[in-house]
Order: structure tokens, then C-alpha cells, then sequence
């Protein structure tokens, strides 16, 4: 998932919305979830979107709490290359995050995290690439380095990808410059083959970055995503693809192309969507998170991809406080709520589940999974699935 940092109804409307909602909820709810001992919270969940209890296909076979690697398993391979989505299959995810989507100068959707690639690549590297260095304004901000649309798919492949936070995991440096950018047709490809091999449904989670800069380019990346999902028969209510974007326009837009289900990311609190900015609508992702704002979403998507702090604030401190009513308002309107991103490392931790101060030293990880799960979270975005995974186990022992 692209953080911007510097996860009942029946069928009523023509474009699927209310149905596509029925179907990413069962995401979350996980064949036989009763003998595996879910929560109040989760077999409340599976009241709420029926059909899956007995088992089903698809995103019906997802336990709960959903664990989606993010970028692949990016806590322990560079982020958006095939290492990592092969490592966060290896360690178990449910989904993952393949990948953040950004489009070339020739029209192809790649896997990287922004559109400015100096941090995730060895481009700085190539001297014949050295005039290609721009400074952009993006989304408000003004970004030094190398953007994609600013290269041919041919020329971005002869590029290896790179750690992007090397002070917190040295140990990924290890593996700079062994894989490619990946282009998101690749993508497909490897998802049907993984789940020729592994026998059993790969699922992914990608996502459009900064569509509105993008079409203001002439690129418009809701149609090119639209065109490869169509291409290989994926664009469907029950395709093993899931959409999300931090624009909500992006997202209804990506309603009228496909049936997938779709997920709105949200921000900080006092944040705009960008595209929101563009458009003078003065609303911010407070406002969004209100049971009005909440079933506005609810009328195209079907989840939320919340900042963490949107679920439980922090102190002044740095430290948990009390939930906020947002699950509780989110399943009312009959969202799901991915929210994003556990990790392990200390500086990415709350406050109080810290040891130590090592920038690349792991913390309590485990007790604030433990913390958001029983906020009745339906599924999280982290960058270590094993642990995802572990903690999941933990919270369903009790």
C-alpha cells in the first residue's frame, strides 16, 4: 500500500455496488471460523455478511483477521519485487499487496511505491539516465528524482530495485539490484501461476497511486488497470483482485469500469484527498469517517483502508489511547476495515510497545497486534505476514 506517509447488504444497484460489499466482506470471514475459535467480533462479522460460514470459493475462504502482506513481504525483501510477493506467499499471507501502481511513459502500470524511483531503485546508478532528473510537482508537494512516466517500460526494466528504508533494514540491502520492476501484467501472470503451484487461489491488493496527477498527464490509470483486469478475465465481483486508492473519485470511477471489490484509503484525520483538492471539495477524511461520510463510501466501495491511528489515536507521547467508533460506524454501514501498516521495527511502533530505541530493533509487535485485533479490525496490512500470522493464532487463543 501506498501510506501517505513523509484496510451485508443485498444486491440493490445496477453498477453491483452493494453486492461487490457482500463479497469483500466475506473476505474476512473464513471457512469453519467457528472451530477455529473467532471472536464475538468476527462471528458478528460473519452474521453480517452470511453466505461464507460453510466454506465457499474465493475471498470466502479468508480467515479473520485478513493478514495482507504489504508490498509483498517488504520487512524482509525490497518492497514490489517478485522476491518479496514470493516470500509473503512462503510465509502465509492471505493477500498481497502486488502492488502499488504507477504508470510508464508507454502506457504500462508498474509496481512501485511512487512515481519517483530514486529511492526504490539503482537508477542514480545509470549515467545515461542522469538527465532524466526532474523536480515535480506532486499532489501539492514539490519531489526531486526520477518518475516513471518519464521512462519506457524498456528502459525501466533495465533498472533493479532497491531497500527504500535501509536505516531501519540493513539486512534487506542484502538483496539490492537482484530483481526488476515488475510490470503489473506480470503480476497477473505470476498470481495465476502461484496459484497453479501452491493449489490453492492467490489473492491481490493492488493500488492506483496519484490517479488525478496521472490523468492530468493523459495518463489515465483507472482505464489501463481496467483494461489489463478485462484482458485477463479479472475484472469481475468474484476475481481475486481487490482495488484501493486514497481518491475516492479514482475508486468510483473504478466502480463503472469493473466489478471488483474496491477499498478507500484514508489518511490523517485533518488530511484532503487529493483529488478532493483538486475539485474544491472542502471535506477532509474526518469527515469521511462520519457514519454519513462512511455510508457515502458504503453506496461504491465496499471497504476502508484506514491509517491505524484512525482506529486507536496516540497521545502527545506517541502512545495508544481509546478506540474510536470507527469499526463499530464502518460495519454499521457495511464496510470492511483494512487498515494500515504493522511493522515490526520500533520507530513504526506505538509508543508503548517499544524496546529500546535501535531504528532496526523489532518491538512488542505482538501486543499491539494483540491491541488493534480487538478493536474488531476485520484484517491489517503488515510488512512481516509471519507475524501477522502468529499474532492471529495468539488473539484466537485468547
Amino acid at each position: 500500500m501506498g501510506t501517505q506517509e513523509s484496510g451485508e447488504r443485498t444486491e440493490t444497484t445496477p453498477s453491483g455496488g452493494t453486492g461487490r460489499r457482500a463479497l469483500l466482506g466475506a473476505a474476512v470471514l473464513g471457512a469453519g471460523g467457528t472451530a477455529l475459535g473467532l471472536s464475538g467480533t468476527a462471528r458478528a462479522a460473519e452474521s453480517r455478511y452470511g453466505e461464507s460460514r460453510h466454506g465457499g470459493r474465493g475471498l470466502k475462504g479468508l480467515p479473520v483477521p485478513t493478514i495482507i502482506g504489504h508490498r509483498g513481504a517488504s520487512g524482509y525483501r525490497p518492497e514490489h519485487t517478485f522476491g518479496a510477493y514470493d516470500l509473503a506467499l512462503d510465509l502465509g499471507a492471505d493477500i498481497v499487496e502486488a502492488g502499488d501502481l504507477v504508470p510508464t511513459r508507454d502506457g504500462h502500470l508498474v509496481c512501485r511505491h511512487e512515481p519517483e524511483i530514486g529511492g526504490t531503485t539503482d537508477v542514480a546508478d545509470h549515467p545515461e539516465f542522469a538527465g532524466r532528473k526532474r523536480t515535480k510537482l506532486l499532489d501539492g508537494v514539490f519531489v526531486s528524482g526520477w518518475f516513471t512516466e518519464d521512462f519506457t517500460l524498456a528502459e525501466l526494466k533495465r533498472l533493479r530495485a532497491v531497500e527504500r528504508i535501509a536505516a531501519n533494514r540493513p539486512h534487506n540491502t542484502l538483496y539490492d539490484g537482484r530483481w526488476e520492476i515488475p510490470t503489473f501484467e506480470e503480476v497477473l501472470r505470476w498470481q495465476n501461476e502461484q496459484t497453479r503451484v501452491r493449489g490453492k487461489q492467490v489473492w491481490i491488493y493492488p493500488e492506483l497511486k496519484h490517479p488525478t496527477y496521472f490523468r492530468k498527464l493523459g495518463l489515465g490509470t483507472e482505464e489501463l488497470l481496467a483494461r489489463l483486469l478485462r484482458r485477463h478475465g479479472k475484472d469481475r465481483r468474484n476475481s481475486p483482485v481487490v482495488i484501493q486508492s486514497f481518491e475516492p473519485t479514482s475508486i468510483q470511477r473504478m466502480s463503472r469500469l469493473v466489478g471488483n471489490p474496491l477499498a478507500v484509503l484514508l489518511s490523517g484525520a485533518n488530511s484532503r484527498p487529493w483529488d478532493f483538492v483538486e475539485n474544491g471539495d472542502p471535506r477532509t477524511v474526518a469527515d469521511l469517517v462520519t457514519p454519513k461520510g462512511l455510508e457515502e463510501i458504503a453506496s461504491y466501495a465496499q471497504g476502508i483502508g484506514p491509517t491505524l491511528d484512525l482506529v486507536i489515536p496516540k497521545d502527545t507521547a506517541g502512545n495508544l489511547t481509546e478506540p474510536t467508533t470507527l469499526v463499530r460506524d464502518a460495519h454499521r454501514a457495511g464496510l470492511i476495515l483494512h487498515p494500515y501498516t504493522m511493522r515490526n521495527e520500533n520507530p513504526f511502533l506505538p509508543a508503548d510497545f517499544r524496546k529500546g530505541s535501535d531504528p532496526d530493533a523489532y518491538g512488542d509487535v505482538f501486543g499491539a497486534f494483540r491491541a488493534y485485533f480487538a478493536t474488531g479490525i476485520d484484517g491489517v496490512f503488515t510488512d512481516h505476514p509471519d507475524t501477522g500470522l502468529l499474532a492471529r493464532e495468539d488473539f484466537r487463543a485468547g
